[in-house]
């Protein structure tokens, strides 16, 4: 390409977006998602938008992210070198686009911790973050902080995205259902739904493609086609269901309204915690026929603040002695606790277990095989011939119901779990279905509907 200097005049066509993409060109909003399904016209859009950016604010400084190189090359940098050739110069040795009036284009990518180091010190006022759902969600927050600076330019976010990949789970949260936590403003997020068949110029190019799609597996083409963001390949916890607002049937669901637990019950307190990562503590209690129901659950992070205040140590079980105490359900119980070994490990100073037996909480050794773990997991989630599992969980402990469903399998062992996700609660399930385990379900054909709610067989009404 051209130096600034020698640029002559020329007129610059990107094209007519279709609907869906003039509202994300138009978007103002500090995050924007753009996507849902495969094919719906997302890169053209970033590209689009970051030249209007860069023509509209002289100056400014924008860049594009994806996962690998290849993927940008062939992406972005190919396409925005042709589109601006004459326009604007693309140096190769920096990856960067600059304009004549000064506004640059960063191309870069992030696919290991040694690349995310480079963005220490990088400092733009516009992110696109491309195929967000196949970064993490640390490092996605350490990407974004490179949007900062001391100027008139626009802040703002840009990811695009599909169903699936280990990002799956926090962009499904931010985006999709609108879960946010401290520090997160709703107002400032956006999403905007695409799918394959608002892509008109890709229908008229490629008429096969939606066939392609179409002939997918199930899960695959509910995600890639429809943008389903609750069906994704490799999903670990494929059984799991919830069941929309508005159902009163316990069949063929775990998640169910709380109700008061008969005194007879047996309580368990399972736990797993994070060396700079979230713990889990939950309390189930276990009915006459063994069938369990998680009631309570503490849930935060060791190393981020969490209201306000850090999750050490001392804090979580004096909190979890706190709510053994004072709590109706498990006042005056006898407790049995298990918990992830690793707390018992004091090679990094004092074990965490010294802690929780300075505040009166007390666990043994969890079974921590993980293969016959996870197939104990499987065995109660796995519905009966009429529709009842052996585990059930309240609505009220969402940090289970958000992070369950969102596990996929690991790449490196099949049969296990990516532990690259936020697994915190699915190993302390784990720990828990190891102190009881039980024998797999029986499949049979149904002769009948059981008209037995296991919950009702104690008069106790959902409340």
């Amino acid at each position: 390409m051209q130096n600034n200097a020698d640029l002559p005049v020329k007129t610059l066509y990107l094209g007519e977006p279709n609907p869906r993409q003039a509202l994300f060109l138009m978007d103002k909003h500090k995050y924007v998602a753009f996507g849902g399904a495969r094919g719906g016209g997302k890169s053209w859009a970033v590209r689009v938008k970051a030249v209007l950016l860069s023509y509209r604010y002289p100056g400014i400084k924008i860049m594009i992210v994806r996962r690998t190189y290849p993927e940008l090359r062939s992406n972005h940098i190919n396409q925005m070198k042709e589109l601006l050739s004459g326009l604007a110069v693309y140096k190769d040795s920096t990856k960067e686009i600059t304009f004549p009036n000064g506004s640059v284009i960063l191309f870069r990518y992030a696919q290991n911790e040694k690349d995310m180091d480079k963005y220490q010190g990088t400092e733009v006022d516009v992110l696109f973050v491309d195929e967000a759902t196949q970064f993490t969600e640390e490092q996605f927050n350490r990407i974004k902080a490179c949007v900062r600076g001391v100027n008139n330019f626009p802040k703002r976010i840009y990811l695009t995205c599909n169903p699936g990949g280990v990002g799956h789970g926090f962009v499904k949260r931010l985006f999709v259902d609108k879960k946010y936590t401290i520090g997160e403003i709703p107002e400032e997020y956006s999403f905007i739904r695409s799918l394959v068949t608002d892509n008109k110029a890709l229908m008229k190019t490629n008429p096969d493609y939606i066939r392609q799609l179409e002939a997918l597996p199930p899960k695959l083409r509910k995600a890639w086609l429809e943008g389903d963001w609750n069906i994704f390949e490799g999903q670990f916890f494929e059984e799991f269901r919830d069941i929309p607002d508005g159902y009163i049937t316990r069949q063929f669901t775990h998640v169910i309204e709380p109700f008061d637990i008969p005194r007879e019950w047996t309580i368990y307190r399972s736990f797993d915690f994070g060396y700079g990562k979230p713990f889990s503590c939950d309390w189930w209690a276990v009915d006459y026929d063994g069938r369990a129901y998680l009631i309570l659950q503490l849930y935060g992070c060791t190393d981020i603040p969490n209201e306000g205040v850090k999750w050490h140590p001392d804090r979580i079980f004096s909190e979890i002695h706190r709510i053994e105490t004072e709590h109706k359900w498990l006042k005056g119980k006898q407790i049995f606790g298990v918990a992830d070994p690793s707390i018992w490990d004091a090679s990094r100073g004092e074990a965490i277990i010294e802690a929780a037996d300075r505040n009166f909480v007390y666990f043994d050794k969890g079974d921590n095989k993980r293969l016959p773990g996870w197939m104990q997991c499987h065995y109660r989630l796995a519905f009966d011939e009429n529709g009842y599992p052996m585990v059930y969980f309240f609505n009220t402990c969402t940090a289970a119901i958000r992070t369950l469903p969102l596990l996929q399998f690991s790449e490196r062992i099949p049969e296990d779990l990516n532990t690259e996700q936020e697994d915190h609660f699915a190993d302390s399930f784990r720990y828990f279905c190891m102190s009881r385990p039980i024998a797999p379900p029986k499949q049979k054909e149904s002769k009948r509907l059981y008209d037995k709610d296991p919950l009702n067989l104690y008069h106790y009404a959902a409340v």
